[in-house]
């Protein structure tokens, strides 16, 4: 199988160092046009994938092409792309936030087997969560490519459209919420005498591993809150002095803002 990407920014190559990382494709088969062509030729010389100059020679060689532009540069890069897209018929794959299907397939100009593809930034270190769903014409085993292929930088999820707007809250932006929640303990423990980097490491860590408890307990996380609070002890004052904050409602808010910008955002591409 041979895949192309369209683009070389940040998550293009994360993704193209999972897949080589991981072993699930060699470096010949993975070819990468971009718009400048000496970034691209110098990420050749470093990785050995396949440097293209010309886009549409590109569409026409792969078997799956990989859009990782920016949405407002969609129109441009598709547009000299038709012929070569309806002559060849790559399985197209989108990592483009609010662009769905029926818009890419307008932009793409015909009826092409289309996948929606949503990562995150922890991409780049090998944990992405990352959402996927696919227009009527893709295949089972159009779905498996995609899976593969994004499953080299994390996670994978199929999910129907009408919740990528949910996805993107909980998995797209809510990293810089979980930042903002692991700097704020710091902070806490900064205030009460402990340096900020050594806190930044215990409450990184700590949030790793409850994360990974989750995960693997099969637990519901109220359920593991209950194990950790004994009766009068210091973490059931601590997540009350949150309650009495409204933690709750204000993550839940931040869930809520994001859906409508995501949503706000799509009408308007």
């Amino acid at each position: 199988m041979k895949v192309g990407f369209i683009g070389l920014g940040n998550m293009a190559t994360a993704i193209i160092g999972g897949l080589l990382e991981k072993g699930v494709l060699t470096p010949k088969n993975i070819h990468v046009a971009s718009r400048t062509f000496e970034k691209v030729q110098a990420f050749s010389e470093k990785t050995g994938i396949t440097a293209v100059q010309d886009a549409g020679q590109l569409v026409r060689d792969v078997d799956v092409l990989i859009l990782a532009v920016k949405p407002n540069m969609f129109q441009k890069v598709l547009a000299p792309l038709r012929e070569d897209l309806q002559a060849s018929r790559p399985l197209v794959i989108s990592i483009a936030a609010g662009l769905t299907l029926d818009q890419l397939a307008e932009l793409t100009g015909g009826d092409h087997r289309i996948v929606r593809v949503m990562p995150n930034v922890n991409a780049t270190i090998g944990e992405s969560m990352s959402g996927i769903c696919a227009n009527s014409f893709v295949t089972e085993k159009d779905l498996q490519a995609a899976e593969m292929i994004f499953g080299a930088v994390g996670k994978t999820m199929v999910l129907d459209e009408s919740e990528f707007s949910i996805f993107a809250a909980i998995a797209g932006s809510s990293p810089a919420f979980i930042y903002l929640f692991i700097d704020s303990l710091a902070r806490g423990a900064l205030k009460a005498g402990m340096p900020k980097q050594k806190a930044v490491e215990i409450v990184a860590q700590t949030v790793l591993g409850s994360a990974k408890m989750v995960l693997e307990s099969g637990e519901h996380p109220f359920s593991l809150i209950d194990k950790v609070c004994s009766p009068g002890g210091t973490t059931i004052a601590g997540v009350a002095a949150l309650e009495d904050e409204a933690f709750i409602s204000a993550v839940m808010k931040s869930v809520e803002a994001t859906i409508a910008r995501e949503k706000e955002m799509t009408e308007n591409s």
